[in-house]
Order: C-alpha cells, then sequence, then structure tokens
C-alpha cells in the first residue's frame, strides 16, 4: 500500500491528503454542532417552564384588571381586554398538566388548571351579572373570584419557585457537559492539526529532496560540468518522470557532443564553401539587374540629338550630344561600382537636360541638398530611373505645370532621398504591386529604359542589407507621388563638403 502511494502522482497524493484531513476535520465539526447543539437546546428548554409560569401569571393578573376595570366603569374597552386576556389564559392552562403523577410540580401544575378553569367561571358569572344589573350577585361572585385569584397566584408563586431549582440544577449539569464537549473537541482538532501538519511535511519533504538533488545536478550541467553522476529514480511520479528524463539528457548531450567534435572541421569547410557562394551569388544579381537597360531610350535619345541638329546650329548640338554622351558613359562605367550620391545626382541633372532638350523645358526641377551627405555610397542608377517613373507617369500629359524636386536631408540614423512630383499620382494597389515584386516589364511603357522601380528596390535591398529601403507615397488622384530612400548612417561613414 506504502509503495502503492509512494509510486502515485504528486496530485493523487496531495488530493488523498487534502481529502483525508478535510473529512476527517468535517466529521469532527458535524459531530461537535450536533452535541453542542442539543446542549443549546436543552439549556434553553431549562428556564422555559419558568417563563411559561411568568406569562401565567401576568396574563392571570391581566383577567383581574379587566374585569375590575369592567365593573367599575362598564367600558367596551374593558370588557375586550377582559375577553383576550381571558382567550389568551384559557391556551396557557391547556398546556399545563392534568393527569395524576408521582410528582410534585406536575400535581402543583393540576393543582393551578383546576383552580384557573374555577376562576374563569367566577369571572365570566361576574361580568355576566354586571351586565344583567344583578348588584348583589356580581358582588358574591367578584368576591369569589378576587379570593381565588389569590389562592392562583400563591400557588403560581410556589410552583415558579420550585421549577426554578430544578431548572437550576439541570443548567449546571448541562452548562458543565457542554464545556466538556468543548474541550475535547478541541483536543480533537488540535491532534488532527498536528497530525495534517506531520503528513504534509513528509509529503512534501519525499518531493523537495528529489528536487534538491536535481536542482543541483542542473546546476552543475548548466556550468558545463557534463561528467556529473546520473540522479537516482527512487519513485514513479513527476519528479521521477523528470529525473529519468534528466538523465537521458545527460546521456544525450555528452553522446551529442562526441558526434559534434567528430564532425566540426568538415561543418566548419562546408560552412565556408557555403558563405562563399552566398557572396557569389550576391554580386552576380546585382550584375544582373544593373544590367536590364533597354537600347530603345538610347535610340530615342540619338533621334532627338539629329533632329537637333537640323534644326539648329552647331554649339547646342554639340552641347546635348556631350550630355548624352556623358550619361551613357556614367552607365557603362559605373554598371559595376559604387557611387556617391554626388554622382547619382549629376546622372539626374544630365538626364532632365537631355529630357527638357527633347521635350522643350517643359519639365521644372529643382533640388533641395544637405550638401554633407553627398559622400554616402550607393549603388549606381537608383536616382536616374526613381525620376525617369516621375516624367513618364507622373507629370507626362498633365494639364498644369509639372515639377519634379529631389531633396537630400537626414531623419534619424538615416540619409533620406526624396523625389517628388505634383503630377496624377499613382494608386494603392499599384504601390503594393511595386513594393511586393508583383509589377514586371510589361507595365512599364515603351519609353522607359528598363530600370523600374522594382529593379531599384531590389538592388538597394541587396546593397544595404535591408528590407525596408523605399516608401512610396501617393495621397490619391493627381496629388502627386513621393519616393524616399532610407539609407542607414554610421559615424564616419559621409563626406562633409
Amino acid at each position: 500500500m506504502i509503495k502503492r502511494i509512494q509510486n502515485s502522482s504528486i496530485r493523487t497524493r496531495m488530493v488523498l491528503l487534502f481529502f483525508t484531513t478535510t473529512l476527517l476535520i468535517l466529521i469532527i465539526n458535524i459531530f461537535m454542532y450536533i452535541n453542542v447543539n442539543g446542549m443549546v437546546n436543552q439549556l434553553d428548554e431549562v428556564y422555559l417552564s419558568n417563563i411559561s409560569l411568568n406569562r401565567l401569571a401576568d396574563t392571570l393578573t391581566g383577567i383581574q384588571t379587566s374585569m375590575t376595570d369592567y365593573l367599575n366603569t362598564r367600558s367596551s374597552d374593558a370588557i375586550e381586554e377582559y375577553y383576550r386576556q381571558t382567550q389568551n389564559y384559557t391556551e396557557l392552562i391547556s398546556k399545563l398538566n392534568d393527569q395524576t403523577m408521582n410528582n410534585e410540580l406536575k400535581m402543583m401544575e393540576k393543582k393551578v388548571r383546576h383552580m384557573s378553569e374555577n376562576y374563569l367561571e367566577l369571572t365570566d358569572q361576574t361580568i355576566d351579572a354586571k351586565r344583567g344589573g344583578n348588584v348583589e350577585k356580581y358582588k358574591v361572585r367578584y368576591e369569589g373570584a378576587s379570593e381565588l385569584y389569590g389562592y392562583i397566584r400563591t400557588y403560581i408563586y410556589s410552583l415558579n419557585n420550585e421549577q426554578f431549582r430544578s431548572n437550576a440544577n439541570s443548567y449546571q449539569l448541562l452548562s458543565v457537559s457542554l464545556h466538556y464537549i468543548e474541550l475535547v473537541n478541541c483536543i480533537v482538532l488540535v491532534l488532527v492539526g498536528i497530525c495534517n501538519v506531520v503528513l504534509t511535511m513528509i509529503l512534501v519533504s519525499t518531493m523537495t529532496k528529489p528536487l534538491q538533488k536535481l536542482a543541483g545536478t542542473a546546476d552543475q550541467v548548466a556550468q558545463g560540468n557534463l561528467d556529473v553522476e546520473l540522479l537516482p529514480v527512487v519513485s514513479g511520479d513527476e519528479i521521477g518522470v523528470v529525473s529519468k528524463a534528466f538523465n537521458q539528457m545527460i546521456v544525450s548531450i555528452r553522446q551529442y557532443i562526441r558526434r559534434l567534435t567528430e564532425s566540426m572541421e568538415k561543418e566548419r569547410a562546408m560552412k565556408e564553401r557555403e558563405l562563399m557562394m552566398e557572396t557569389h551569388l550576391k554580386d552576380a544579381q546585382i550584375k544582373y539587374l544593373q544590367a536590364q537597360i533597354n537600347p530603345h531610350f538610347l535610340f530615342n535619345t540619338l533621334n532627338a540629338g539629329a533632329q537637333l541638329a537640323m534644326m539648329e546650329g552647331a554649339e547646342r548640338t554639340y552641347r546635348y550630344v556631350q550630355k548624352v554622351a556623358d550619361f551613357f558613359r556614367y552607365n557603362v562605367k559605373k554598371n559595376n561600382d559604387t557611387v556617391t550620391l554626388r554622382e547619382e545626382i549629376a546622372l539626374v541633372d544630365t538626364y532632365i537636360y537631355i529630357l527638357n532638350v527633347r521635350f522643350a523645358g517643359d519639365i521644372h526641377f529643382c533640388k533641395k541638398i544637405d550638401e554633407s551627405l553627398l559622400g554616402l555610397q550607393v549603388p549606381s542608377m537608383i536616382l536616374q530611373p526613381i525620376v525617369e517613373n516621375s516624367v513618364n507617369y507622373g507629370i507626362r500629359n498633365i494639364d498644369w505645370e509639372g515639377e519634379i524636386v529631389l531633396s537630400v536631408y537626414r531623419e534619424d540614423d538615416f540619409a533620406c532621398v526624396s523625389v517628388k512630383d505634383n503630377g496624377i499620382g499613382i494608386s494603392q494597389e499599384k504601390i503594393d504591386k511595386i513594393m511586393s515584386s508583383e509589377l514586371r516589364a510589361a507595365d512599364l511603357s515603351k519609353d522607359s529604359n528598363g530600370i523600374g522601380l522594382d529593379n531599384v528596390i531590389g538592388r538597394l535591398r541587396l546593397f544595404l542589407d535591408e528590407k525596408d529601403v523605399i516608401s512610396i507615397l501617393s495621397d490619391g488622384e493627381n496629388q502627386g507621388t513621393e519616393v524616399i530612400i532610407y539609407i542607414p548612417m554610421t559615424e564616419g561613414e559621409y563626406e562633409d563638403v
């Protein structure tokens, strides 16, 4: 039985202990309640007879008083009071003993009852005589009733005294018995409490000792000592299960460390090869993204230069062609390099000049530049595609004067590059497509150079190794669009100009 309890779960043992002690305390309390309640009821009954006799005497006096008042005044209040007191007195004497018994108190009760019945007959006759106007008769009946009233009062007083003596002895005996029961119950409750504490300490001890050993061993393992002795498993409860699992964990860790030590060199070599492959892949992705230039833009630009040469003198043509050459020279030279913001902005200036020549100066372009940030390193060809999008999809074919604003400023730990136009705006659905790389080459116009926002976002994420590198903002139709690039900065990363 003990072994079965020892192998039972902690919850079962605690529930069993709680149930046993609670049941024992409940039984003791019920036994104490029944005994004490019985004693209290007996104590209440001890003086009940005295209370009844006092009420009997008071009611008898009420009858005599109300009868006398009626004889003197003949008032309706007096006769009503007389009948009420008579009814109460009749109910009280009906509860008195009417049997012949070998008990002095019971015999006195019988005499009081018989005299009271005679008294009530005399009082009724007195009242009737008064109502009939028979003065002589009601006086005789009144004197007889008054004399009998005195005898009854004397008997009630004597009976009350005898009852009080008898009740006092009973009360003393019951009081002693009640104190004895209370003392016994208190002793039993104290013993049950002591047993409960002892059993609880035993149960807690059986749980805490294995836990202390487990905690000590776990602390050694946490400090790196895996050569600890395995824990003894002496019970089948939750602590035994945890101890067994802990032992198995230590064995598994030892085996794992041994296997890890044997394969460490091989894994290190594999890791180095993996890093090299990842580096080459990242570089290839950047080069692939930068290589996506549509030659259609080049043809349109050269055609515009040829048309300009036909329309005006050679000086402006020379400048235009020179700008075009600078633009494509930048693309060829910087295709595989990182550049500074200064160079990217210079390319945008060149691009805007070429467009203004092509479109007769319709593009209004202004800059707000924090010169201290122009030394930041960025991938090449990230600003020109954004400006190109503002031209093609923002301000071209609008009915008001189009404007593009390029801003470079500092915000917290970021250098921000903003390209904002006052064009037709862009829907949130299309912004979501661009940010999730769902907008592909099929969505580009024929005048695009092929490097769209998807390309810029991809190269920036690879270069900066960040996901949130760009945001696209538009308040709705005809409210313009703003594209902001966020470049993380560290101290000393940029040049002061």
